[in-house]
């Protein structure tokens, strides 16, 4: 018979591995935690199947309450179902599931302790993670940064899934919706899974953007005044359809 073990959250596991163990765990899941669960997996695999990560890279996390869904550890995404719900309290006590949450989880929770966000999403994105390592700030290639609180800072490298990293993301996230980790990812978040996920496809295009026009030799890109940004800041908070 396998050891039984738990980890430092409290967390039962079986062999090599939690994510082996799909017996239920804590309280039973709510029909609202069900729903967001459904979700979370949709959007955790969208990061996948738009390249914005690779294998189990990147986590997605939601709140409901005082209750923080997530993806769980070292689990592929497509093999995610709905009697896989991970979720854990304000304190990253495990109160839904038996499979480990993501070892990204006190971002997350600092995420959600700091700002009124409701939703969280973390990537490897090739370009974004590729301009975390040049510069300490995104440049201000395009007027989108207003979307994301104006130019995306680029949060020091530490280890993930450390208590250091999360600080380092909470500084740089000051007024922002976004940041990069240096050598190492992105981060967003939203009041929605969509706005979160929608902030991480935008930070990816303007790396992108800001690479491809760094890379002409002989020129140097134009970029925004910090006024300019500011300005499309104020002109985006009356954009789409109303009511």
């Amino acid at each position: 018979m396998a050891e039984e073990w738990r980890d430092a959250r409290g967390v039962r596991g079986v062999g090599e591995g939690a994510q082996d163990v799909r017996a239920p765990r804590g309280r039973s899941v709510r029909p609202e935690e069900a729903h967001a669960w459904e979700a979370l997996v949709a959007t955790a695999r969208r990061t996948v199947s738009d390249g914005l990560v690779v294998g189990t890279s990147g986590n997605v996390s939601i709140r409901i309450e005082d209750t923080v869904l997530v993806t769980p550890s070292g689990v592929p995404y497509d093999r995610l179902a709905p009697e896989d719900v991970t979720g854990v309290d304000l304190d990253g006590r495990q109160v839904l599931g038996a499979l480990v949450p993501t070892s990204e989880l006190p971002m997350h929770l600092a995420v959600y302790r700091a700002t009124e966000a409701r939703a969280v999403v973390h990537t490897h994105a090739v370009h974004a993670t590729a301009v975390s390592t040049l510069v300490a700030e995104l440049p201000a290639i395009h007027y989108m940064a207003a979307a994301l609180g104006g130019s995306v800072r680029v949060a020091p490298y530490a280890a993930y899934g450390t208590d250091e990293l999360a600080e380092n993301m909470l500084h740089a996230l000051a007024d922002r919706s976004a940041c990069l980790l240096q050598n190492h990812g992105t981060l967003t978040y939203g009041t929605t899974l969509d706005q979160a996920y929608d902030r991480t496809a935008q930070l990816e295009w303007m790396c992108r953007l800001w690479l491809t026009a760094s890379s002409v030799p002989g020129l140097s890109p134009s970029l925004l005044s910090e006024a300019q940004v500011a300005e499309a800041g104020d002109r985006l908070r009356g954009y789409g359809q109303r009511g």
